[in-house]
């Protein structure tokens, strides 16, 4: 099978299987045949963040945002044993939405050693509800479920947590439950 690449690496002339071809003859052109070599393993090259996910029909989309962004990501059930968790070296967690309440026999719980970890959590919906719960909070049922359209208003545009984040931003929500206090040493952002 005969592959030539112009100079610009744009153009590929191929034979025989022409889509396979193709590609290799660009990634020759471009990066060459050989892995380059490194002393470090690829999660000590990279920056984790660990998605865990609790049900949510969005953790997906978590996941596919922040590799967007250029940063590596692992979607992981939440119930992940801790070592594998461990050996990612993340460096952020989110902790996903999902179906269940908290307060409900069996539902799930994160991983104990997580906020022992000394990483950043982000916990959106049943993850934020969760987290408020593990750690000395209150979470109780909403007087009413809330569903659809939304919009966020955020009043501290200093919180780095909203950086590049505008005044007000349109979201879709879903919950019923809500917490009623934060566990010690959190604050509300207004």
């Amino acid at each position: 099978m005969g592959r030539t690449v112009d100079d610009s690496g744009l153009r590929v002339s191929v034979s025989g299987d022409v889509e396979v071809s193709t590609y290799l003859a660009i990634a020759e052109g471009k990066v060459g045949l050989e892995p380059v070599a490194s002393d470090k393993s690829p999660a000590e090259e990279r920056e984790t963040v660990v998605v865990l996910d609790f049900g949510s029909q969005y953790s997906m989309l978590l996941a596919r945002r922040i590799r967007e962004l250029h940063v590596y990501c692992e979607l992981l059930p939440h119930d992940t044993p801790w070592e594998k968790i461990a050996a990612l070296k993340p460096k952020g967690f989110i902790l996903s939405g999902g179906p269940a309440s908290v307060y409900e026999p069996g539902a799930p719980r994160a991983p104990a050693p997580l906020f022992e970890s000394k990483v950043p959590v982000l916990g959106v919906c049943y993850g934020m509800q969760l987290m408020a719960h593990e750690l000395g909070g209150r979470v109780e049922p909403s007087e009413k479920r809330e569903y659809g359209h939304a919009v966020l208003y955020q009043n501290d545009e200093q919180a780095p947590l909203f950086d590049r984040i505008p005044a007000s931003a349109p979201v879709w929500m879903s919950h019923g439950d809500r917490i009623a206090s934060l566990p010690p040493g959190f604050r509300s952002l207004p």
